[in-house]
């Protein structure tokens, strides 16, 4: 194997570990959580953002797409289990919503081969803008579509899935912006000596 299969490899594998990484993360964010009404306070969304800053766009949706994949086979790792009807439950959307956001949050970060904190940011709080449209619009159509039940209104769906959780959410964005400022650039680093390893 030459010097540059082998720097192709060791990339490879780097990246591959990266997204397992997120994946295992996403799973275990779902069980550190403060149990509300309707919908609890967990990591998940901390680490999917951070999926996206550090992986971009593409690997950041693909590793949160595989725990979502992992979760309908059957494998217990959502909130409240898992299993394909799974799909039924009005939380679902949030779940398909972490996809959609790493990759909006990886997108706008990557964008910049060294971002700034304030890029970071704005890509924090874009991608998790996406996981509220998309979480609620979910929430709110399984509760008045398909979900026993006297329906919710809008201003009871705002009460349940967003006053109570933006707090937090607002915080672990500021958070995984300053984490991701310091990472970026270890990962940079290691890809840059990969790719002079292979020039050698």
């Amino acid at each position: 194997m030459t010097t540059q299969a082998k720097t192709f490899d060791h990339k490879k594998t780097f990246t591959l570990c990266l997204c397992a990484l997120f994946t295992a993360l996403a799973a275990v964010g779902a069980f550190i959580k403060i149990p509300i009404p309707h919908l609890p306070i967990t990591l998940q969304t901390f680490f999917t953002t951070l999926a996206g800053l550090l992986l971009g766009g593409e690997l950041g949706a693909a590793s949160v797409a595989v725990y979502v994949i992992l979760g309908l086979i059957g494998v217990p790792i959502f909130t409240e289990g898992g299993g394909f009807t799974y799909v039924l439950k009005p939380s679902f959307g949030y779940l398909v919503a972490f996809i959609i956001g790493a990759y909006v949050t990886g997108k706008i970060a990557n964008a910049k081969r060294e971002p700034s904190l304030i890029r970071l940011l704005i890509a924090c709080f874009a991608g998790t803008a996406v996981i509220y449209a998309v979480g609620m619009g979910y929430f709110y159509a399984a509760k008045n579509l398909w979900v026993a039940g006297d329906g919710m209104s809008v201003k009871a769906l705002f009460a349940a899935c967003f006053f109570p959780v933006i707090p937090g959410d607002c915080v672990k964005c500021v958070a995984a912006a300053l984490l991701a400022k310091r990472l970026i650039p270890l990962t940079q680093r290691y890809r840059m000596l990969l790719r002079s390893e292979a020039k050698d």
